[in-house]
Order: structure tokens, then C-alpha cells, then sequence
């Protein structure tokens, strides 16, 4: 059975069903190509889905190269983050509902590795920048 991440952020009057590609073997991080960003790791079945028109602008300018931060960073900030994202899904009448439309399944305890890692971290840094929110206590900064 397949485990998915899902961050889902919905544009009105837009329809996107195509994924970004994405080249790994070169030094040069790769840039996204898509509003629609699917990041995967097969070897334990668990991907991310985002979808927003500007994540994609967002992230080819703002955000670190890959390797920058270590997994361990980016499991800390994503823990605190994701729980304070899932409080706020699930208390619809304190936080907008149409920012925080779904919960994101995030288990501490698993290894998703460092690509699922990088790219949820690089979403929550991107729309607690682009809604003006704090998710935690850590600032959302590059």
C-alpha cells in the first residue's frame, strides 16, 4: 500500500496534471518546471504532492541548494512545523480553512529521506512567508 504526503493548495480557474522533471546526475541543483511538484521516495513509498502556482517561481529563486541544511535540520523544522500546520487544519473556525485546507501525514519516526524532507521544508518556508504565518517557533527565513 502506497503512503502519500499531500500538500494540496488548490488555484481557482486553474486545471494542473502534468509533473515537473527533474535531472539529478548533474552538480547543478535542478529547477522546477511545474506549478504541479511530485517528490518521491520509492524505496519506502511515500511521496509528496504540491500544487501552487507560485511555489514553483518561488523556489527556483529563493531557495538553498540541495545539501545545504542536513537531514537532521530539516526533520526538526518539518516536526514542528507540520504539527503546528495539522492544528491549524483541524481547527477550522480559529485559522483560515483556505489556507490550511488538508492535514499533512508527517510520522516523526520515519526516514522519508532527504529529498521529501528538503522539498516539504522549502513548502512550509514558502507559504509561511507568502501568507504572513508562523508555523512554531522557528522563523520562517532562508
Amino acid at each position: 500500500m502506497r503512503l502519500y504526503i499531500s500538500i494540496i493548495v488548490c488555484i481557482i480557474g486553474i486545471t494542473i496534471s502534468c509533473n515537473s522533471t527533474k535531472n539529478f546526475s548533474t552538480n547543478e541543483d535542478p529547477k522546477l518546471v511545474s506549478d504541479t511538484v511530485t517528490i518521491a521516495n520509492e524505496e519506502i513509498e511515500y511521496e509528496i504532492t504540491i500544487i501552487d502556482g507560485g511555489f514553483t517561481s518561488w523556489f527556483n529563486t529563493n531557495s538553498r541548494p540541495r545539501s545545504f541544511y542536513s537531514q537532521t535540520y530539516l526533520e526538526a523544522r518539518n516536526r514542528v512545523w507540520v504539527l503546528e500546520w495539522n492544528i491549524r487544519a483541524n481547527s477550522p473556525m480559529n485559522y483560515n480553512s483556505n489556507l490550511y485546507e488538508m492535514q499533512i501525514d508527517y510520522n516523526s519516526y520515519t526516514d522519508y529521506g532527504y529529498e521529501v524532507n528538503y522539498m516539504l521544508y522549502n513548502y512550509l518556508l514558502y507559504f509561511q512567508q507568502r501568507h504572513n504565518q508562523k508555523l512554531g517557533v522557528f522563523s520562517a527565513r532562508l
